[in-house]
């Protein structure tokens, strides 16, 4: 079994936004789709993790994009790699390339493995994931820290609902991303592109709560946000346009 995943997407219109372009959360699901591939293939995947009651949950995340996907008859393919191993957290890469196999975007996230009825952190089986292990570069900046902004700035209200949930229940890691996407007027979009987005999940969602979205302008093209719950962070990201 190769270290290295390697699957090939193609564009659909119904994936694009106003602009003929994919979207940074069905980007984002593209690569939940492949890394979830890539594990089950290798035996840590979905069902490899239920049966031992725990399950992988997305962490961290950044993403630089050079080039957004539009539609297009050609596939494109996106490689994924872990690049790091420790106790309680694994990183994975991720590799866009288009159809010419000229590289457009990379990713870098971390991930966790949690008991699924504590919700609490277990700890990995580092040899077994240890053996998939690729030194392949990954040419962007790690997920940083992302300044709080849920006391900075007003918050724009909203109610979790049944679209946001995943199969666990839980607020979805991509809603996440679109709702605070949805937080920029549209003219931002047809002037400008997002070149960096990052996000943090710190806690989960459920059903009904109630929830906050901030957003602040941080300078040099950066706006950070958060979405909170009773004035605590559920994710805190960033994104960098251009």
């Amino acid at each position: 079994m190769t270290k290295i995943g390697t699957y090939q997407f193609v564009t659909e219109s119904y994936l694009l936004d106003f602009r003929g372009r994919v979207t940074i959360p069905t980007i984002g699901n593209y690569m939940l789709h492949a890394a979830s591939h890539h594990a089950a293939s290798r035996g840590f995947g979905f069902n490899d993790m239920t049966e031992k009651h725990t399950a992988w949950v997305l962490s961290r995340l950044a993403m630089e994009m050079w080039e957004y996907p539009v539609l297009s008859p050609d596939p494109l393919t996106l490689n994924t790699w872990i690049s790091e191993v420790s106790r309680l957290f694994t990183s994975r890469c991720f590799e866009w390339l288009n159809a010419q196999g000229k590289p457009v975007g990379y990713a870098h996230s971390t991930w966790a493995a949690i008991d699924m009825e504590t919700r609490r952190p277990m700890p990995l089986e580092e040899e077994a994931l240890r053996v998939y292990l690729d030194d392949r570069p990954c040419p962007i900046s790690r997920p940083n820290k992302i300044p709080p902004v849920e006391n900075a700035a007003e918050g724009r209200a909203y109610i979790i609902k049944y679209s946001d949930l995943d199969v666990n229940g839980h607020f979805n890691s991509i809603k996440y991303m679109e709702h605070l996407l949805d937080m920029f007027d549209i003219s931002m979009f047809r002037e400008q592109e997002i070149r960096r987005f990052e996000i943090a999940y710190m806690a989960e969602g459920m059903y009904g709560m109630p929830l906050t979205l901030h957003k602040a302008d941080a300078g040099n093209n950066r706006y950070n946000m958060a979405i909170c719950h009773e004035g605590k962070a559920l994710c805190r990201a960033a994104a960098v346009w251009e």
